[in-house]
């Protein structure tokens, strides 16, 4: 069975995980209901990209 030589430090430890971290998820409001929408993308909520509507909304 493999066993470590040394204790890995703090340092080293702390280095390696650096990466794992989850990235921010940046959001903007939609100008047509308000709602967090992601960027570049058509709002879930209301189905609007751009002032356009690209998918009817179920609530009609």
């Amino acid at each position: 069975m493999a066993v470590p030589k040394r204790k890995i430090s703090r340092m080293q430890r702390g280095n390696r995980r650096s990466h794992n971290s989850l990235p921010i998820v940046r959001s903007r409001e939609c100008p047509n209901c308000g709602e967090a929408a992601l960027p570049h993308r058509m709002c879930a909520t209301c189905g609007y990209y751009r002032s356009r509507e690209v998918v009817a909304s179920r609530d009609t």
